[in-house]
């Protein structure tokens, strides 16, 4: 039987942020649904081994859906010069590699309720060995397997299942592979949304989000400081943080929110659970009179 690291963490921590080992994003709570683009295979290994290295310091269980353009043997390599003991992290059962065709398209169906079944089978499973929970990476190979339509229902079917669950998920894309229509559908179907480019981090930016920012500047009063910098924060707001912190001020609610922007009830729900963080705001009443008194 596999068996976790065991360390000490707090049971706040525990419970709700985990390091994501993504810069960009920081922590994150249990049921993160994460979106990368990626622009070459060294790209995807490193974001993976970033992301898997704090999964692995916070007893957790790692899996990783692999299929091209990364082999087992380049992943292992690679991860092997990311992660220090990643032999034997593998060896002990804390990372599993999987065959990415065999578990998206067994038997050549696309399965969406079988794979989300999947993934919350291996969450017990882990759970049972005494990890704090799983962390999942899949990366996306059917665009020309006429199976877009149905993975993008997956993804949102998988986003939804991940509520009170302790998994984190992290989908991948070759941006070299999709269709511009394909990744702002992708977009939509996760927490956060980012790129990693020849070794250099990107938020995605869709069109939502650059109309969204050009309505935070049509806002007055209190909506403005949120175009200054805000030090005495602990992290900084994303942007979209930023922009979900915007309809906040402006009174709209999740769902309104939610279907201004293109975006999932529960993602524009995620942005606000941070940002009520960040300001340590007890609820969306106090937020706001937190941000009446920047203004």
């Amino acid at each position: 039987m596999p068996q976790p690291i065991r360390r000490h963490i707090g049971a706040e921590q525990d419970l709700e942020r985990r390091p994501s080992g993504i810069r960009p994003v920081g922590s994150i709570p249990w049921g993160a649904h994460i979106c990368l683009f990626y622009e070459t295979p060294q790209d995807l290994i490193d974001a993976i081994a970033g992301y898997f290295a704090a999964g692995l310091e916070n007893n957790e269980c790692c899996i990783w859906a692999l299929s091209a353009p990364v082999s087992r043997t380049a992943a292992i390599n690679g991860l092997t010069k990311r992660i220090k003991g990643f032999a034997k992290h593998l060896a002990a059962g804390r990372v599993e590699l999987v065959p990415g065709y065999s578990w998206y398209l067994k038997g050549g169906k696309f399965d969406s309720l079988r794979i989300t079944a999947g993934w919350h089978a291996k969450l017990a499973e882990a759970q049972s060995k005494g990890f704090a929970g799983l962390r999942v990476s899949g990366n996306a190979f059917w665009f020309e397997e006429n199976q877009w339509k149905v993975f993008c229902e997956y993804e949102q079917e998988l986003d939804n299942s991940l509520a009170g669950h302790r998994m984190i998920v992290l989908c991948t894309y070759c941006l070299k592979a999709g269709r511009a229509v394909d990744l702002l559908d992708v977009a939509r179907s996760h927490n956060f949304s980012l790129a990693r480019r020849n070794g250099r981090w990107e938020f995605l930016a869709t069109p939502e989000l650059a109309e969204a920012r050009r309505e935070i500047g049509r806002l007055n009063g209190a909506i403005d400081v949120l175009s200054t910098p805000m030090p005495d924060l602990d992290e900084t707001l994303t942007p979209s943080e930023r922009i979900s912190l915007a309809y906040v001020v402006k009174g709209a609610s999740s769902k309104e929110a939610a279907r201004a922007l293109g975006v999932s009830h529960r993602t524009i729900e995620f942005h606000r659970a941070n940002v009520l963080r960040k300001f340590g705001a007890r609820n969306l009443t106090d937020l706001v009179a937190k941000i009446l008194t920047r203004s």
